[in-house]
């Protein structure tokens, strides 16, 4: 039995993304993040991508591909296994979002990890993705229920470092396109030019500037010049990052969370029932969770 319709309490800091709607629980995100974000000793059965990162010789630009099939592969597994549906261009605008964070990681410090969302109001939807480079995954989902709104389109991003606080930029998006909105992002927080392109139907790549970097080259670059950038220029390997779609949660880790919640906060989120829907803030899971397995559970705790 489902919680009683239409309860909505929200369980963390205001957070449009955090929030117990008609059918599931959606947990904190903060604290998915804390257990889930930077686990390198979790072992992923997603199958990887390689994105490998180049310099551009003479151009001075940093240069990062990747071919995103086997990726979305495991991202359409994912919304099967937990029978998620999107429209088209929610799909769409979804692993577009995937592939353009990915890169970005990709050209960022390996302790870094990142958090990107697109707050859109016509359609009222959220797209999230985030990703972390310490443990080479990258997860995302949209939001079309409870989403918050706002006088303007945000695109609001994150970076996460171990040890250190979070900052968190925001810009207006002017086009729901999650390339160009990368682009703007990279044109006014970072500022330098940051240029995406498709080389193929599920390979994309990012160019962006280094000091010194040819600007007038840059900006003149498209579709067609990327996929002849090979023979047109020089192009030395830095280094190859592995990356799978992968959250990280699970019941095992779910749990432990649910089982921290207080009494009172309990009885609010089962209401009458027995069963309660958890739903993971990240990718979009649910998981079922009875009162007698989260019993159980604190009992097997408390006597380890």
């Amino acid at each position: 039995m489902a919680p009683a319709p239409g309860l909505k309490v929200n369980l963390s800091s205001p957070n449009p993304r955090s929030r117990i709607g008609k059918k599931a629980v959606i947990l904190p995100l903060k604290i998915v993040d804390h257990i889930m974000l930077n686990d390198p000793s979790k072992e992923a059965e997603n199958e990887p991508i390689e994105v490998r990162c180049y310099f551009v010789r003479e151009r001075n630009a940093l240069l990062v591909r990747g071919d995103f099939s086997p990726l979305y592969t495991d991202y359409y597994l994912h919304l099967m296994q937990h029978g998620i549906k999107h429209e088209r261009a929610q799909d769409d605008l979804l692993k577009d979002g995937l592939a353009a964070l990915t890169l970005h990681l990709s050209s960022r410090p390996r302790n870094e990890a990142a958090a990107w969302t697109l707050s859109w109001q016509d359609p009222l939807q959220n797209l999230f993705v985030t990703g972390s480079n310490r443990s080479g995954n990258v997860v995302g989902r949209v939001f079309t229920e409870d989403v918050r709104e706002r006088d303007t389109n945000l695109f609001i991003a994150q970076v996460m470092v171990a040890g250190q606080e979070s900052r968190q930029s925001m810009i207006k998006a002017e086009t729901l396109d999650m390339f160009k909105v990368a682009e703007a992002f990279y044109h006014q927080s970072e500022q330098r030019p940051g240029r995406y392109f498709r080389h193929s139907e599920e390979d994309f790549v990012m160019v962006s500037a280094q000091p010194d970097c040819d600007l007038a080259w840059l900006e003149a670059l498209d579709d067609e010049g990327i996929r002849a950038i090979d023979e047109a220029e020089m192009l030395s390997l830095l280094e190859t990052r592995v990356f799978r779609f992968d959250c990280g949660c699970s019941p095992g880790r779910i749990f432990p969370i649910i089982a921290g919640m207080t009494e009172e906060a309990l009885e609010v989120v089962f209401g009458e029932g027995e069963v309660l829907a958890a739903g993971c803030p990240r990718c979009a899971a649910r998981y079922v969770i009875t009162r007698e397995s989260l019993e159980a559970f604190k009992r097997e705790r408390a006597s380890s």
